[in-house]
């Protein structure tokens, strides 16, 4: 799935699909002090074990940001799964 298709679902349809929540945190070498790390954290859905979503994004920081990847470490979480939710077809009020 493109980085368009995910902005077009919301964050519970990407979850009924399998996605979860990745964290990455990312160190860099600062491009004028290049003995220097910055960490940037990064957050968004994406699809264990493959992480189409975060391989993009590094695609994408080694393409256009001027500082040097060091490190990337990440974890993922499905918050909720297919088997976690279900219709309630009825609904009882009590006064």
């Amino acid at each position: 799935m493109t980085t368009s298709a995910l902005n077009a679902k919301s964050a519970f349809e990407l979850q009924l699909a399998g996605y979860g929540l990745t964290t990455a945190k990312v160190f860099y070498h600062l491009p004028d002090h290049p003995h220097l790390l910055q960490l940037f954290v990064w957050q968004d859905y994406d699809l264990a074990p493959d992480f189409p979503v975060l391989n993009h994004f590094i695609e994408f920081w080694n393409r256009e940001i001027d500082g040097p990847l060091h490190s990337v470490s990440y974890t993922h979480f499905r918050l909720l799964g297919p088997s976690d939710w279900r219709n309630v077809q009825g609904e009882i009020v009590l006064h």
